[in-house]
């Protein structure tokens, strides 16, 4: 859930709880309609009636925008790759949280983590928005962020979109991790498919009352109409104050624990407020590292209607969520987010889980092997008069020349005086990790570029 916070959370994958926390959620509508507009441009398929995703079709309408790039993504099973960095850090995630860990505190006691990690990233949108209490209008669920397989169907933003299905089936405590898909722009450290990590554990009266003998004797809910009951900083408005403070208290010291586990026992801590519509009340983690505070996950109490919805009762929650890219980046010192995707056996024979998964190991630095020269074009055009998206022009780079695109960058704009439309100018920066790219191959993908900005968004070049 927190997941869908995104990203580290805010630059990776605007990925832990999303690749980008905050930032994603921080604005709860559209500035324009109630319902997202379907995308202008479809990507082209060899099917007109059907998409076909992980050996499964799936009708076609004006909503598809999954690009044969993004269709290449699905099934890499990069978490499943022995001695891959992202499955490092989903198992030393795993190790900390089920391991048994001395003393008496029940805080510190391992939870039995049920690990759910092979479900299918294409969701509905109810999964996906609607059963996190996502305002219908909020810019997330539109087409310039969201890959949408249909108008029901996406591919997942977040690995949230799985919460309410799992607490279904009665898990207390679950680790839900897999990737996910969302159109970003392009540089060292957003991918449009990155992975997710993100726990939910949950607590009856009986479990609060081992924590702190005074709930033993009281309610852990409000009664409707009781003068405590309402909604404040510090809980939601049935929660009761006592068991809000005890389930705060837990979910702290687990993450607290988790952060010493990655990246040392001497790492300084703090707790931002923050806001996420599925969690009340909600923070960001963040880490003294190097000398600068890193946003690591968000986390939050779970918003009691998303545990009425999945059929919880007498229960309080609490769940975080954490861009694996971003945590494995920061740790092993990878500079390039497209890394992950790599097939050159250099870049995975660096690691060993075997190693990793030792206590007390320190994470191995990321060598870098050769970096092949870069090449840049500029593209300038005026824009239409609506409906121009920068992810548009992102996804549009993406889908012709994928991974041979190191970075895009917006290098001028301006408003002409006289007629009020305006230019951009983009930079592309070409570079592969695994050869070096001739004048003439960067020419043909930059002139596909062109001809595809002028037909399918309707710019016009300059």
């Amino acid at each position: 859930m927190v997941a869908a916070l995104g990203g580290l959370a805010r630059r990776l994958g605007r990925a832990c709880l999303r690749s980008a926390c905050s930032r994603r959620w921080a604005s709860t509508t559209t500035t324009t309609a109630t319902k997202p507009s379907h995308p202008a441009n479809p990507s082209p398929s060899p099917s007109p009636d059907h998409i076909t995703l992980l050996g499964t079709a799936y009708p076609r309408d004006r909503w598809t925008n999954v690009s044969p790039s993004i269709q290449a993504k699905l099934g890499r099973g990069l978490l499943t790759v022995p001695n891959h960095p992202l499955r490092i850090i989903k198992l030393r995630i795993e190790q900390y949280l089920n391991e048994t860990r001395p003393g008496t505190d029940p805080l510190l006691a391992p939870r039995a983590f049920a690990i759910v990690d092979s479900l299918s990233p294409v969701v509905t949108v109810q999964q996906n928005f609607d059963s996190l209490l996502v305002p219908a209008d909020h810019v997330s669920r539109q087409p310039r962020d969201t890959y949408y397989v249909n108008q029901n169907q996406v591919l997942r933003c977040h690995t949230s979109a799985h919460q309410v299905q799992t607490l279904r089936e009665g898990h207390d405590a679950v680790l839900i991790a897999g990737d996910v898909f969302r159109r970003d722009e392009i540089d060292a450290s957003h991918y449009p498919a990155f992975h997710q990590m993100e726990g939910i554990r949950l607590f009856s009266h009986d479990t609060l009352a081992k924590y702190n003998p005074e709930i033993a004797g009281s309610p852990i809910f409000e009664q409707a109409g009781s003068p405590t009951y309402g909604e404040t900083a510090a809980k939601q408005k049935s929660h009761t104050a006592l068991a809000a403070a005890v389930v705060e208290r837990d979910l702290k010291a687990t993450l607290d624990g988790l952060a010493r586990h990655l990246f040392g026992s001497e790492i300084q801590v703090r707790w931002v407020d923050a806001y996420f519509p599925f969690t009340h009340p909600s923070w960001e983690m963040e880490v003294l590292f190097h000398g600068k505070w890193l946003e690591v996950l968000g986390c939050g109490v779970v918003q009691q209607q998303i545990l009425s919805n999945a059929g919880v009762e007498n229960k309080l929650g609490w769940a975080f969520g954490l861009g694996l890219e971003r945590l494995a980046m920061v740790l092993f010192g990878i500079p390039d987010i497209r890394l992950f995707w790599s097939t050159d056996s250099r870049f995975v024979s660096q690691f060993s889980e075997a190693a990793a998964l030792n206590p007390g190991a320190n994470a191995v630095k990321f060598q870098e092997f050769s970096r092949f020269l870069s090449r840049s074009k500029d593209t300038t055009f005026w824009l239409p008069s609506s409906g121009f998206e920068d992810n548009d022009f992102f996804e549009l780079v993406r889908s012709i020349a994928s991974d041979l695109v190191e970075n895009v960058q917006m290098i001028d704009s301006f408003v002409h005086p006289k007629t009020g439309r305006t230019s951009k100018c983009f930079r592309v920066t070409y570079r592969s990790y695994e050869r070096d790219l001739s004048h003439e191959e960067v020419n043909l993908l930059h002139n596909e570029i062109r001809n595809r900005l002028a037909a399918d968004l309707k710019v016009e070049l300059r």
